[in-house]
């Protein structure tokens, strides 16, 4: 569904050449749900930008659905539907009517757009809002027409860049039930970037990493979790004097990556906590040395880009984005 090869994209910025995107080979196949990560200026919106035409690659190839970007984006266009960051529809004109015109731009009969169009309006609940403008609805309906607009062709492909951000958690959460809804009704693929890694983790198939225009990790939520950041299992004593005793004991652990330690307290990173704890616990006692807290924590995506990079994910977001 999507094959690049060496996709670079470069920029001049104050007589400097930038490499927004670097060398980036990627292969999606059909019918995957994929979610881009990274912070600003990481490279996700060029990204996704040369994928769907709208920016073409300083070097390298892709080809999308099957057609070229650079020789044929007419035939991406046709096989893709995109909702960018920004809302889609006029301010002024109806519901339904924008669609009708939407879904003519891609050459469809008057009676057939009309058709597709009342078909979107029902497919994302829009229909009571079908004769009111767009600059009357709420954000999260607004995404929802986005959406619908992007489905007039019957695209194979949907395009998705940072669908959610801005909205509440209730039209977050309804937004993702209509989205997950059309994938499986219609078996589309979806690509899309997010800065929400709890909507990654959830939803995504695959997760994508991209840090200063690479692509740092490729693999599911929950391995990527696994293999490259893990769990957290944190105890604290009463004295101090045992802090050393207890991490030691941690370090005999076989599923102990890392120990640290501070003043009363011994932090474990472990492939699975939930495991680690009970067993870590048993032998804390066995040597005498009470625990007065202990818990464990579930990585998240964040952890996983911390283990990469150096730093936090949330630390890119006041950055200029490219």
């Amino acid at each position: 569904m999507i094959h690049a090869e060496g996709l670079t994209r470069q920029f001049r910025v104050k007589k400097t050449t930038v490499e927004a995107v670097r060398g980036i080979d990627l292969h999606i196949e059909a019918g995957e749900l994929v979610a881009l990560l990274g912070p600003n200026g990481a490279g996700k919106s060029t990204l996704l930008r040369m994928l769907t035409t709208l920016l073409p690659p300083t070097s390298g190839r892709v080809s999308v659905a099957g057609h070229d970007v650079l020789t044929d984006p007419a035939g991406v266009r046709t096989a893709i539907g995109y909702v960018g960051q920004k809302n889609s529809a006029g301010e002024n004109f109806l519901v339904r009517d924008e669609l009708v015109t939407q879904a003519r731009t891609y050459g469809l009969p008057k009676a057939q757009a009309r058709q597709r169009a009342d078909e979107a309006l029902r497919l994302l609940d829009l229909q009571p809002l079908a004769a009111r403008k767009p600059a009357t609805l709420s954000g999260g309906q607004r995404r929802r027409v986005d959406v619908a607009m992007c489905l007039l062709h019957r695209p194979r492909l949907l395009f998705l860049d940072e669908p959610s951000t801005g909205l509440d958690p209730q039209s977050r959460a309804n937004l993702w039930e209509h989205i997950l809804r059309l994938r499986e009704q219609h078996g589309m693929t979806l690509f899309l970037t997010t800065h929400y890694f709890e909507e990654a983790d959830r939803m995504a198939e695959r997760v994508l990493i991209i840090d200063r225009g690479r692509i740092i990790a490729d693999g599911t939520a929950e391995g990527l979790k696994r293999e490259l950041a893990g769990d957290q299992v944190v105890i604290s004593v009463v004295d101090p004097a045992e802090v050393a005793t207890a991490a030691a004991i941690a370090e005999r652990i076989p599923e102990a990556v890392a120990v640290e330690t501070d003043a009363t307290t011994v932090r474990l990173r472990v492939p699975r906590a939930n495991t680690v704890l009970p067993e870590y616990l048993r032998a804390l006692d066995t040597a005498g040395i009470k625990a007065i807290t202990a818990e464990s924590r579930q990585s998240t995506l964040d952890d996983v880009f911390l283990a990469l990079a150096g730093h936090s994910l949330r630390e890119g977001h006041n950055a200029d984005q490219l």
